[in-house]
């Protein structure tokens, strides 16, 4: 059986683990997977996640590929930021410090987002490390303003109603509590596509429920007045652009529109019929599209550390 269809299983084990310490002094887990002296990349997650969310890329890349993987301030084993630390330009911060501490000056790396992961991305697209590093980028399943405006989450109208009810769903306060048949039904409906497999869903559940309520508020938050189209105009390397069809909370409209708005994008791939969770519902394609990325644009003979 490959690798990719054992994503169940439990999360690869890294060949070596690391903190980096971000601008605020935040420290970051990152994780390294995959030969030293391979080509590298760089996989960020999204809202609620962790680094168990790139299990399969990980698995499968790190056969031929340096593999990093770090979780975000507030999420997995990276410890919650400090009052005030709730920011994109946080994000952006702490992308710059986990390149910083894997990669050596002028090495170029494929950086891969998902969700708030591809919003970091695009937070960082100005910085000085981000653009010394960057070979490519691959943004899936995000966007980068309107979140709450365009979200199919609630089969209403769009207008004011809502955008105030999507507001108060995605930022409740209750805890999630365990995970339950009726959560997992909850989940996939908001965030994957009508056809997940119970068990791919529940993967993405034991993730998202492990999620800390005061990260996962506090994020959504910052998620819900997102306005990042400025990072978009100066992301100036190649970039690819993934979005599930069925996606509620990051609609193809995102996708489409930052493929028709960033300076050197590459391509567009919808995938028919799949929902958010793109890299756990997708994985062979999305980890397909990161290996083409790799191939095309990192020369293994400069990857070494």
């Amino acid at each position: 059986m490959s690798r990719l269809l054992k994503r169940t299983d439990a999360p690869p084990v890294a060949r070596r683990e690391l903190t980096a310490v971000s601008a605020d002094g935040s420290r970051i887990h990152v994780e390294e997977h995959g030969p030293e002296d391979a080509p590298t990349v760089v996989l960020s997650h999204g809202w609620t996640c962790s680094t168990h969310f790139w299990a399969a890329q990980t698995r499968d890349l790190a056969a031929d590929h340096r593999v990093i993987v770090y979780d975000q301030r507030g999420h997995g084993r990276s410890p919650a930021a400090a009052p005030g630390g709730w920011t994109t330009d946080a994000l952006a911060d702490d992308l710059e410090a986990v390149l910083g501490a894997v990669l050596a000056p002028g090495v170029k790396a494929v950086l891969a987002g998902h969700s708030m992961g591809g919003m970091t991305m695009l937070a960082a697209s100005g910085r000085v490390r981000f653009q010394e590093h960057a070979a490519a980028v691959l943004l899936c399943s995000t966007g980068s303003a309107r979140l709450v405006d365009e979200s199919l989450l609630l089969p209403l109208r769009p207008g004011r109603l809502r955008t105030r009810l999507t507001h108060l769903v995605l930022g409740a306060r209750a805890p999630l509590g365990p995970v339950t048949a009726l959560s997992r039904r909850i989940l996939k409906y908001g965030t994957m596509g009508p056809g997940s497999s119970p068990k791919t869903v529940a993967e993405c559940a034991r993730i998202v429920h492990a999620c800390p309520r005061a990260s996962r508020v506090a994020w959504a938050q910052v998620l819900g007045g997102l306005d990042l189209d400025a990072g978009v105009r100066g992301l100036n390397v190649p970039a690819l652009v993934i979005g599930g069809t069925a996606d509620r909370l990051t609609p193809m409209v995102h996708a489409r529109r930052l493929a028709a708005t960033l300076p050197a994008c590459v391509g567009l791939v919808e995938l028919a019929g799949m929902g958010h969770m793109t890299p756990v519902e997708a994985p062979e394609a999305v980890t397909a599209k990161i290996r083409e990325l790799a191939g095309t644009y990192l020369n293994a003979k400069e990857e070494a550390v």
